[in-house]
Formats: structure tokens, sequence, C-alpha cells
């Protein structure tokens, strides 16, 4: 099992850099080359997410992606430090939106674009922070390294 761990800071400018990480850890996993594109898009929105509520709640801590590549799956987890209410949000539309949160319609919204791009998706939050994992499958004829 290879993983991949990258830490930033909270700032809007390193998201881009994320996308790119995954994008390209995913192609070396064997993700389906059709598939990168929603790999992209669904990590930017997740790594937007987190950098929002890490501004919004004055957190200082880096966010967290871990890309991690298994024999017939690709996941990518990213992680905020924000400490959420003690419900978790396991689909878009669900109550337990903290202090500290974004506005829900906008948190909804961009959970429901990550639940539109990702087949395989889990969201959980508590005290500690939330996370969003995500994963998709990979074709084992690509996934042999020189």
């Amino acid at each position: 099992m290879a993983t991949v761990e990258l830490r930033f800071s909270a700032l809007p400018e390193h998201v881009r850099t994320a996308r790119l990480v995954a994008a390209a850890v995913a192609r070396r996993a064997g993700v389906d080359e059709a598939v990168l594109d929603e790999v992209r898009l669904a990590v930017g929105e997740a790594c937007t997410r987190a950098v929002g509520l890490h501004q919004n709640g004055g957190v200082t801590a880096p966010v967290r992606v871990l890309l991690t590549e298994e024999e017939k799956q690709f996941s990518i987890e990213v992680g905020d430090e924000v400490p959420h209410a003690a419900a978790s949000h396991g689909a878009p539309g669900e109550d337990g939106v903290g202090a500290d949160e974004p506005e829900p319609e906008e948190d909804e919204m961009g959970l429901a674009v990550i639940s539109g791009l990702v087949d395989d998706v889990e969201v959980s939050a508590d005290e500690h922070g939330g996370l969003i994992r995500m994963s998709w499958p990979t074709t084992s004829a690509t996934t042999v390294l020189p």
C-alpha cells in the first residue's frame, strides 16, 4: 500500500497544488484517465472547503490530504482541524453545523458537488475536526510500478 501525505497552510493558493498532486498520484495508482478530471475537481472542492473552515474558524493548523493506493482502489482523505458539532455529516443536507462552520447552504453546495463527482464518498466530523474520504477503483494493469 503506497501512501502520500500532503499538509499545506490553509490558503486558497495551495488548493491548486493539492489538485495537481492528487491527479499525479491517482494516475500512477491506476485510476482511469477519464476519471482524473473528477479526481481533480473533487479534491479541489474538498480542499477549498477545508481552507474555508480553517480561515473562518481561525485555525492555524495545516489542511491534511492523504492519498492511498490499495490493491483495487485509490482513496483520498481531506481533513480539517476545525471542531464541528457532535453530529456527523452523513450526506449533504443533514443538521449538525457548528458555530465556526460556513453558511449551511455554502457547505451543503460543496458537499453536493463532491457527492456528484465521486460515487464512494464519506463525510464525517466531530469535536476534533472533519474528514472527507473519497475513493475510486483502479485497474490492476496500470498499477505495475517500475
